[in-house]
């Protein structure tokens, strides 16, 4: 049995059988997180290490189930935040330490100047060659401090409220406060990502 936890051959199985297929992405998030893992000193995190780590990322596409193949953080056990500013990167938090490290994908083959559609994307065999490339080509690594607060930590909720607008529940003081009543975010912006169908 293979005691090494971060073995990349190993990784890249576990987070394409989870994913459905071996893509591009899978191939970046599986490296990214082995990457960012030993950056924090964290070599065993769904063993030993597993209540030792919270991980933020960047995008909501494949590498975010290879992050969370890898590492076995979840968002809803509240050790991965999802963050999608379309951007392939991903965050690392040792909990133990504080030791935190921002791990970036920058494949500098590709032309900064350049307009990527989804035809020329597709019609190079990006999965071979990220997982050839050496880290430093691929990859920019930086440590970075992240402000945690208890609200953000796993666990249950602190403190439940009531939106004093719509009526739904708020957790771990996602509300907003103004002039004595309390709003959701969405009731306090005055907009949702959904509309109620007429």
């Amino acid at each position: 049995m293979n005691t090494n936890h971060l073995d990349l051959q190993e990784c890249l199985k576990k987070a394409s059988l989870f994913h459905g297929d071996l893509c591009a992405g899978i191939t970046l998030g599986t490296r990214m997180s082995i990457l960012g893992l030993k950056a924090i000193g964290i070599d065993d995190p769904m063993g030993k290490d597993r209540k030792n780590l919270i991980v933020f990322v960047e995008t909501d596409r494949c590498a975010t189930d290879a992050i969370l193949a890898v590492t076995g953080c979840h968002p809803g056990k509240r050790t991965m935040k999802i963050l999608d500013y379309g951007k392939m990167a991903a965050t690392f938090v040792n909990l133990a330490t504080g030791k935190a490290v921002r791990v970036v994908a920058k494949d500098k083959t590709m032309d900064p100047n350049k307009e990527y559609d989804r035809e020329t994307i597709e019609a190079e065999p990006h999965t071979e060659k990220y997982a050839m490339m050496p880290a430093e080509d691929l990859f920019e690594l930086e440590e970075v401090d992240v402000d945690l607060w208890p609200e953000d930590m796993p666990g249950k909720p602190l403190r439940i409220v009531v939106c004093s607008s719509c009526g739904e529940r708020i957790m771990d003081m996602r509300d907003v406060r103004d002039n004595g009543r309390i709003l959701c975010k969405p009731c306090a912006e005055g907009k949702t990502y959904w509309r109620k169908k007429t």
